[in-house]
């Protein structure tokens, strides 16, 4: 058997490219080696190739583990049904404007109906919003959260059979869940794959349907999750829990949940990747004289120096103040950004001050009048 060829030669993307990069470039490989446009003896093996390097580069896990451990290390931990499930290929065919079978299109790559069985079987996966601190962001947490899903029925195990009762196989299908309707024209014949109308696709009549679940074998519950938010987590970014998603109908896997971090807003800092910028505001006398201020971090105040001559706008970086790098080693910057204050409204005492230092600076600070010549 001939070595995989790298996943990034395959569709011709750099290592660092974005999803939507990887995407563009399967559905324009896609387009020139599909089974239904190119009839060339080697199409359906390129093919085959093209979306087995998709389906991992679009996966941001199985892309970070091929990284890591390469195509050896990869296809131990990985079989090829794991490789294509969850893969979104119904929207690209779509957009080629081809008839979306997964079935169909990948029965030759797994033997027989293997794929589109396991497709079919898997849970749903959820998706759920979680708003955490800054705080939280950079020193992690521990979040509960309640899920809404759907789950196998604990008094039939997920059967949908009463307890001392089972399920029989449906003698239309043979157990499988489909079957075959052929279209035949002058030059070939076209099998496609349907669910079968007598058990609905899943291959099993029940005769004596559980009470519980009504004979679906699932049923509606909400459950209370315990998240760990990594530190160093940043706007956006997804955690993945394995098999938290919603059962399927029949022994499938369970789909997965996947949480989207959202951080709030913070009255003192901002967020620049893993530095935290501060707006310091201090005096005019501050700024020419120098002086030694407070300044707040995440952990607790420090006293920074501010050093004479100090300008407005100037930037300040406090070493290993900011945030923790996300699943890295060490932590960003402070960078303290110096606003210069000018008072509103002035004493006498004050005003003569000033006016006595612009002119020990040769600065003019007073208008002059001038005659208007009529």
């Amino acid at each position: 058997m001939a070595a995989k060829r790298d996943y990034y030669e395959v569709l011709d993307v750099s290592k660092g490219a974005s999803k939507e990069e990887i995407k563009d470039a399967y559905r324009k490989l896609a387009m020139q080696y599909h089974p239904d446009r190119n009839k060339a003896p080697d199409a359906e093996e390129k093919f085959k190739e093209l979306s087995e390097a998709y389906a991992v580069l679009s996966d941001d896990e199985k892309r970070r583990q091929y990284d890591t451990l390469g195509h050896a290390g990869f296809d131990q931990r990985y079989t090829t049904e794991d490789i294509f499930r969850g893969a979104d290929f119904e929207s690209i065919f779509r957009d080629l404007g081809f008839g979306f079978d997964l079935g169909d299109i990948f029965r030759g790559f797994f033997g027989g109906q293997g794929f589109r069985e396991e497709r079919i079987s898997r849970g749903r996966d959820l998706g759920y919003s979680l708003e955490i601190t800054l705080e939280e962001a950079a020193h992690g947490a521990e979040k509960e959260i309640e899920i809404p899903r759907t789950e196998r029925c604990d008094v039939c195990n997920g059967t949908g059979a009463s307890p001392g009762t089972s399920p029989r196989t449906c003698s239309k299908c043979g157990g499988s869940g489909n079957v075959q309707n052929v279209q035949r024209n002058r030059f070939s014949m076209f099998v496609r794959l349907a669910p079968c109308p007598v058990c609905r696709g899943r291959g099993v009549i029940i005769d004596s349907p559980c009470k519980n679940c009504r004979g679906t074998g699932l049923v509606r519950r909400t459950r209370k999750i315990t998240l760990k938010v990594p530190p160093g987590i940043d706007e956006g970014y997804e955690l993945r829990l394995q098999g938290e998603g919603e059962a399927p109908p029949d022994e499938g896997p369970i789909g997965d949940l996947y949480v989207m971090i959202h951080v709030k807003p913070h009255k003192y800092f901002d967020r620049e990747d893993d530095d935290l910028l501060y707006h310091l505001t201090i005096g005019f006398p501050q700024a020419a004289l120098g002086a030694e201020v407070s300044v707040p971090t995440l952990d607790e105040n420090i006293v920074l120096k501010i050093s004479p001559g100090t300008q407005n706008g100037e930037t300040i970086r406090v070493k290993g103040r900011g945030m923790p790098r996300f699943r890295g080693y060490g932590r960003g910057d402070l960078l303290v950004r110096i606003v210069i204050s000018v008072p509103e409204k002035l004493s006498e005492r004050q005003k003569a001050l000033l006016e006595e230092l612009a002119k020990e600076f040769g600065q003019d600070v007073k208008p002059k009048q001038r005659k208007l010549r009529l």
